[in-house]
């Protein structure tokens, strides 16, 4: 009070004492010197320290909270709040200027409250990314669906102050609009309710493989927000997938197999059923040199003697009793080859198996998994393993089915060509 006396007595002096105007406009002046020295304080000394201090850290909550301009807008909101109390103090309830100084006062402490608001949802944000949970987590479209109802409640607000009415009214009348919000923001809180069952759930992290052919969509998770899901595909361009969509709709997600450590294998060869037959002596000495079959071929031809033995059968004829074939025997090798590999995760399952014989073949597959998910490891590792199957086919006397190409049928022609220039040779004769 002793500041409104002595600014009165000032007023008297200048003759004004009278006029209310003149203290008001007084008293406004004296608002506004204040809060600009504050402004001045708080922008110019406080916050250029923790710019300064944030710069120099290598906390990652520091330097979010420089980046997402936290403080700036704390400070600005602060300053509403002492103009606020200020014109409270210094004026009386029944002043002309009090309401309208009230009004801009309140929607801007709204307004920067928001906005700071908003800067530690950001900053929550950044710090969560640093850490392997907190990318993992979608928490940004959790964040603007926060945002989203933050920036409707502020927008009530400021129109219960505009008009002079309970913020109540304004909620009681959305009761009646429910159908035009759901409409207008169906997009968005579908979003959110998916964003929230999708962190919940573990569903769907940043950097996970995504695969959903309705969509186009086949590569990696970038960015999910309340509305959209964004996957750079392997083709390095951009499927936008509406977030509900995740829940409406299937997906595959192959962050299991990156995280079991093993990628499947599952390929087969197709062999010309013509190239199978019974291994001779002459086979089985020469496939005896190889140390993956040594064993194996022992075992076996003791295995197999013994139950002919056993049962009287009459091996002269390749009809009766037991052989080993070069197909089998030729399983058996991949068998142990697979076994051998440094580059298969031999904890998970791993076998070669034929399938049922079609007009292609016989197909032998190789069922395995590769120890390294990296996708141009496992190429290179399906593709030696395929190199040497390919390369050591005719050690077995086999031969992989091939359909004919167009080279094959002019080979042809030129064999019944030159057949039929020897025969017309011979017969000149």
């Amino acid at each position: 009070m002793s500041m409104e006396i002595h600014l009165r007595q000032w007023l008297d002096q200048l003759g004004l004492g009278n006029s209310e105007q003149a203290y008001v406009a007084s008293i406004i002046l004296v608002i506004a010197f204040t809060s600009l020295v504050i402004h001045w304080v708080l922008h110019r000394v406080v916050l250029n320290a923790l710019r300064t201090n944030a710069k120099d850290s290598q906390q990652v909550w520091a330097q979010a909270l420089y980046r997402r301009r936290l403080f700036t807008r704390l400070a600005l909101t602060l300053q509403g709040i002492i103009i606020y109390a200020q014109a409270r103090l210094w004026l009386d309830t029944d002043a002309g200027g009090l309401p309208a100084i009230e009004i801009i006062t309140h929607l801007w402490i709204l307004l920067f409250g928001l906005l700071s608001f908003f800067s530690l949802l950001d900053t929550l944000e950044d710090i969560s990314a640093a850490t392997e949970s907190g990318r993992r987590m979608p928490l940004k479209g959790l964040f603007q669906g926060i945002k989203l109802t933050g920036a409707i409640l502020t927008l009530i607000f400021s129109i219960a102050l505009l008009i002079g009415k309970s913020p109540l009214i304004l909620f009681s009348g959305l009761g009646a609009m429910t159908a035009i919000l759901l409409l207008v923001f169906k997009d968005p809180i579908l979003g959110l309710v998916a964003g929230i069952q999708l962190s919940a759930n573990k569903m769907l992290t940043l950097g996970d493989w995504l695969e959903m052919p309705k969509y186009g969509a086949d590569g990696e998770v970038t960015d999910i927000n309340l509305t959209t899901v964004k996957i750079r595909n392997w083709d390095k361009t951009i499927t936008t997938v509406p977030t509900y969509a995740l829940i409406s709709d299937s997906f595959k997600n192959w962050r299991g197999m990156s995280e079991s450590g093993g990628r499947r294998i599952k390929r087969a060869i197709h062999i010309d059923a013509t190239s199978v037959h019974f291994l001779s002596e002459q086979d089985l000495t020469r496939l005896r040199k190889a140390h993956l079959l040594s064993d194996y071929i022992e075992q076996k031809l003791a295995e197999i003697a013994a139950e002919n033995s056993t049962h009287n059968i009459d091996i002269t004829s390749p009809t009766n009793g037991r052989r080993l074939t070069n197909l089998g025997t030729f399983r058996a090798y991949l068998t142990a080859y697979l076994k051998a590999s440094q580059h298969i995760h031999l904890d998970m399952t791993h076998m070669v198996r034929q399938l049922s014989p079609s007009a292609e073949g016989i197909p032998i597959e190789i069922y395995a998994f590769a120890n390294n998910t990296d996708w141009l490891a496992y190429e290179n590792i399906q593709s030696d393993i395929f190199d040497h199957i390919f390369a050591v086919l005719p050690e077995f006397d086999l031969r992989a089915y091939q359909s004919p190409t167009g080279y094959d049928m002019q080979q042809m022609g030129k064999n019944l060509k030159q057949e039929s220039s020897n025969d017309q040779r011979a017969n000149a004769l």
